[in-house]
């Protein structure tokens, strides 16, 4: 039987993203478990993965207890349970779990594979941050077996700055989305309707939606500042997320005066739903990888706009909604206001975007895991050179 583990930070990143890999392999005679920091009382984690163990992982890469305590928990764990495959998804876990492991690749046993969610060193970083992230990822690179980018920008990245051989690093477009739990069949009017009178909207307002965490790199307050510059009647701006940052937004929407233009939805479950009630879906972060809420909502057909960085780039290129410059508010402004003065033109946007995620579908990227796996399984007796 083949062994997989999967690990991240928290169990958070592993029930909004890799659930479905775990069914998928374990429907194929897989033993697939869990490594993530509080995931033994995760009910989802539990009933995807054969067994979960908990380690002290956290999100910060200041906090010390990733080195101090983190790498002897991850090592023990994978030397006793003899892991075909370790996959680890982003970067403050990856590098843990890759210097834990070093010494263990030296016996060809586990493969260690990293997807990157964006690397921490981009096009328009900080040269200080970028230059630390970089020398981290290229040092745990040479602990690496196999190097997953979901974007263009990184993949480039990758190559250019030698962090793993061009032919062990691999594209992959994103960690899939459920094309047909996003689809236009799955939301009815009567839900849309029923969200609608939740946020007491009139029969004529259309709506904005933002579904990001609110933290500083998502930028609420670009959104905010755009929005209170829209010369229009019955709009609405709607975010659905939670964060630090929140109760401070809130009174920035005081401030401006739009108070009563903007809904703070908090944590949602029927993103479908929103997403089918608006206009269009902004997102106007600093950074991404490949931001799941913007495939979410080109695949309901509803156009999207988002700042010009990697990762929102790939997905909007090519017509499926407006790139805007980060921090340019009155570009923001016009984008929205284009949207409600075409109609008709955003409409024929969205649905272009909605035939363009075939290639992000969930189904896809399972089975182009499942190549990369069976590569990997191929070189676990070969003992590999560090």
């Amino acid at each position: 039987m083949n062994s997989l583990l999967i690990i991240a930070a928290i169990p958070d990143t592993i029930r909004a993203f890799l659930l479905p890999f775990a069914v998928y392999f374990r429907t194929r005679g897989w033993r697939v478990d869990a490594i993530a920091q509080g995931i033994s009382t995760d009910i989802a984690c539990l009933q995807a993965f054969d067994r979960v163990w908990d380690v002290d992982l956290y999100r910060s890469p200041l906090d010390p207890r990733n080195l101090l305590i983190a790498p002897s928990q991850i090592r023990e764990i994978v030397v006793r349970e003899k892991y075909d495959i370790v996959h680890v998804h982003m970067a403050v876990a990856a590098f843990i779990t890759r210097y834990a492991l070093k010494d263990t690749r030296k016996l060809g046993s586990p493969q260690v594979i990293y997807t990157a969610h964006g690397f921490n060193f981009y096009r328009g970083g900080e040269p200080l941050h970028n230059s630390i992230f970089l020398t981290l990822e290229k040092l745990a690179g040479g602990w690496t077996d196999y190097l997953v980018v979901m974007n263009q920008e990184d993949k480039e990245a990758a190559k250019s700055h030698h962090i793993l051989p061009p032919q062990r690093v691999r594209y992959m477009p994103g960690i899939g989305v459920d094309i047909s739990h996003y689809s236009l069949n799955r939301v009815s009017d009567a839900d849309v309707l029923q969200v609608r009178q939740e946020m007491k909207l009139a029969a004529d307002t259309r709506l904005f939606l933002s579904i990001a965490e609110f933290i500083p790199r998502k930028r609420h307050r670009d959104m905010l500042e755009a929005f209170a510059g829209v010369a229009r009647d019955n709009v609405c701006l709607a975010f659905a997320g939670e964060g630090p940052l929140t109760e401070k937004m809130q009174q920035l929407a005081s401030q401006l005066g739009i108070q009563d233009r903007v809904r703070f939805l908090g944590f949602r479950r029927d993103i479908p739903t929103l997403i089918q009630a608006a206009v269009a879906t902004i997102l106007v972060s600093e950074h991404e990888g490949l931001p799941r809420s913007i495939m979410e909502s080109l695949c309901m057909g509803v156009p999207v706009i988002g700042t010009d960085i990697r990762g929102i780039r790939d997905l909007l290129l090519d017509g499926c909604g407006f790139l805007v410059k980060l921090g340019n508010t009155k570009q923001l402004t016009k984008a929205m206001e284009w949207i409600l003065d075409h109609p008709e033109k955003a409409k024929v946007m969205g649905e272009y975007g909605r035939k363009m995620m075939t290639a992000y579908d969930l189904q896809n990227i399972l089975q182009l895991h499942e190549t990369l796996y069976t590569e990997a399984l191929g070189k676990v007796n070969n003992p590999v050179s560090v």
